[in-house]
């Protein structure tokens, strides 16, 4: 599980901004929202310009460099802040993987370019490279002691360089090292806007509809459809070599990708990624940005509850505070974001937060705008 990320001089942040999953209050109520100590389950609020797209941008940088999963360059251009003086940016990673704390820090000059990793494993330093000071690495793993450690690529991750040319002895730290690797390698973010832009988890472009077919689960997707509220017959048709969805009139049927609202679509693509992320191990962390712009509040309470039945640990972004709710997560799960921090709602203010209390109404009287 994820239970820090920090990040420095990346875009718009320009000093330490801190996602803090680690600090859950005692609450008796919706306690499956927290794991192992660990807010499992967040909600992130803030006005327009603040910075939640970007914020997930820096937690999923280290895609580029420890993965060979998708990525997209384009979206990390004017790679750090415009108002810093400093050369690099600096992004911190704390993790609880196999019961050990792994705490992963990294400095990069461009998106590319890595100057600086530090690996912990349970406080212990099991692999540094500094390449601002020495030309090899210092690396600790057992069954790493033969290895070359002079790396001349910049942009090639020490971490990446030990996982893919060592045979690492079987001992609990090494476990926790590469389980560290699968985790990484199965987050996956991705905008609940009408296109299927994503980072990490897999490579290549899939066709939704077609997938949905292959998968046998076209069944399914109408029954997902209808449960919220899209009442519709749904029907595989082929043209030429692929397959796509048509919903069934009785007379005629036309495709569904025609008729759609910007809703149903929406909701496609989430049905697409849900497949995934409900199939146990298969996703490690999913980030959705704007997950439900353009939802009725009923749709978006369904989808946090079709999250939440998969127990993956799921950070959403989102302006709809009729979900703002003691019903639907807890005060310590939902966050509001401004551009020099990110607080959960009991950590702004000094009253004690009750199930009973009405969040989002105390959210528009201004009961959370101190910080």
């Amino acid at each position: 599980m994820l239970r820090k990320f920090r990040v420095i001089n990346f875009k718009g942040f320009e000093g330490p901004f801190e996602l803090d999953l680690s600090n859950p209050n005692q609450y008796a109520f919706n306690q499956s929202s927290v794991v192992s100590g660990t807010i499992n389950h967040a909600l992130i609020y803030g006005k327009n310009g603040v910075g939640k797209s970007n914020l997930a941008l820096a937690m999923f940088d280290i895609i580029e460099h420890l993965t060979d999963y998708n990525k997209n360059e384009l979206d990390y251009t004017n790679y750090l802040n415009a108002r810093s003086d400093l050369s690099a940016a600096t992004f911190y990673y704390e993790f609880l993987i196999e019961e050990k704390q792994i705490v992963y820090e990294y400095r990069k000059t461009d998106y590319k370019t890595i100057e600086f990793e530090s690996l912990k494993i349970d406080n212990v330093e099991v692999i540094a490279f500094d390449r601002t000071k020495y030309n090899s690495a210092s690396v600790k793993l057992v069954g790493t002691e033969h290895l070359i450690t002079k790396i001349d690529s910049k942009e090639l991750s020490i971490l990446k360089y030990v996982k893919n040319n060592t045979v690492l002895e079987a001992n609990t730290t090494n476990k926790a090292f590469l389980a560290f690797f699968v985790f990484v390698e199965k987050m996956l973010y991705f905008r609940g806007l009408k296109d299927n832009n994503y980072l990490g988890f897999m490579n290549g472009v899939k066709f939704i509809e077609e997938e949905i077919i292959q998968q046998n689960n076209l069944d399914d997707f109408e029954l997902f459809l209808n449960t919220a509220g899209i009442e519709c017959n749904l029907v595989a048709k082929k043209e030429g070599k692929s397959q796509t969805i048509h919903v069934d009139f009785g007379d005629k049927t036309l495709p569904l990708e025609l008729i759609a609202s910007t809703g149903t679509d929406s909701l496609r693509l989430f049905y697409f990624w849900l497949q995934s992320i409900k199939q146990n191990g298969q996703v490690s962390f999913v980030f959705i940005d704007e997950f439900d712009a353009y939802y009725h509040h009923e749709l978006s309470q369904m989808v946090v509850e079709k999250l939440k039945e998969t127990n993956v640990q799921f950070i959403l972004t989102t302006h709809n505070t009729s979900i703002m709710t003691n019903d639907l997560l807890r005060p310590d799960c939902y966050f509001i974001m401004y551009k020099d921090r990110i607080k959960s709602l009991p950590q702004l203010t000094r009253k004690e937060l009750r199930e009973a209390h009405n969040l989002e109404k105390m959210y528009k009287a201004g009961t959370f705008n101190e910080g």
